[in-house]
């Protein structure tokens, strides 16, 4: 006898909708609060967006980036990312390190003094180390690494709303976008609010949320498409509730399972990968919630056409492009 787990009933009958001024309300709360807290306390940007100086580091023994982070904690350097370099040409006796020093408050970069410091500090951890290079990010580097990461997240943006236009509605489309910037806006908020580090892995976080959201919002918004074909008489909340409920199963084992990563990750995977795992457990959780609670309530709102797959009685070639819901009983 086969066993399922079934998180969730085949059949559910939840009411969506039944709070919808509510939800949207605190959602709405949620996003002006956001962009308060980032112009109020700001994004806590890590080198990338900063400008620093990077440290290649180079020796015989294995990189110890535990022991390399403990030895330069003593010297209040501020943001420091180590990551050890894995390349296939490299040697057995060749291994690669690079730290990442933030610019201090003030500064242009990171003064030969404080690199002789950190130098001296690894040495004492592997007297072999070398460093065959350094390398500073001013700051017009780093301000035009945040336009491009504004870029990229935008560019993003547009281009879901236009393949999300072409292939259902224009409602649709803006119900998906209304719910992306949700949840941008509201990661962003989280972000600026506990001082969580911002680089280019967050941007990279932030494009995989945008992904991840509006794979489940398309999700539903086929259902409801296919719903209205076969129930042309049904008010439209209603057969937004029952597409919502039909998918609702896909998308709690989709999320659930994602998230069982996620949070082995968050938990085990250490400091350097936190914020970037942080950025796309949260973004899975709201972009659950908004592809649920606000796409749909925009969607509603702005209401759609109900006459997909009918066809023109004055033109009879159209009568291939029947939908096979088409005359489908009614429930």
């Amino acid at each position: 006898m086969a066993f399922r787990l079934k998180l969730v009933p085949d059949e559910t009958r939840i009411d969506f909708f039944r709070w919808q001024f509510l939800t949207f309300g605190i959602s709405t709360i949620l996003m002006v609060a956001s962009v308060m807290v980032v112009f109020l306390n700001g994004l806590n940007f890590g080198i990338d967006f900063r400008g620093g100086t990077t440290i290649r580091t180079e020796s015989v023994q294995p990189v110890d980036v535990g022991a390399y982070r403990q030895t330069l904690e003593p010297l209040n350097l501020g943001d420091v990312a180590i990551t050890e370099v894995f390349d296939p040409t490299f040697g057995p006796e060749q291994n690669v390190a690079q730290v990442r020093i933030s610019a201090q408050d003030g500064a242009e970069a990171v003064t030969p003094e404080t690199i002789a410091a950190v130098e001296s500090a690894l040495q004492q951890v592997d007297p072999s180390i070398t460093f065959p290079s350094v390398e500073s990010v001013g700051p017009k580097v780093s301000g035009e690494l945040v336009q491009t990461a504004i870029y990229a997240v935008l560019a993003s943006l547009v281009a879901i709303s236009i393949y999300i236009w072409l292939r259902f509605e224009w409602q649709f489309a803006m119900g998906a976008i209304v719910s992306l910037v949700h949840d941008v806006l509201i990661t962003m908020g989280v972000f600026a609010l506990f001082q969580i580090r911002f680089d280019l892995t967050t941007i990279a976080a932030l494009l995989t949320i945008v992904g991840y959201s509006i794979n489940d919002t398309v999700v539903v918004f086929d259902r409801l498409r296919e719903n209205l074909i076969k129930y042309k008489t049904r008010a439209l909340r209603d057969l937004m509730n029952l597409s919502v409920n039909e998918t609702l199963s896909r998308t709690v084992m989709t999320s659930g399972t994602t998230l069982v990563a996620l949070i082995a990750l968050l938990v085990l995977g250490g400091d350097v990968i936190r914020g970037f795992v942080f950025a796309i457990t949260f973004g899975i959780l709201i972009g659950t919630y908004s592809s649920i609670y606000v796409a749909k309530n925009v969607v509603l709102w702005l209401g759609v056409r109900r006459d997909w797959g009918k066809p023109d009685p004055k033109d009879p070639k159209t009568r291939r492009n029947v939908s096979p819901f088409e005359g489908a009983e009614e429930v």
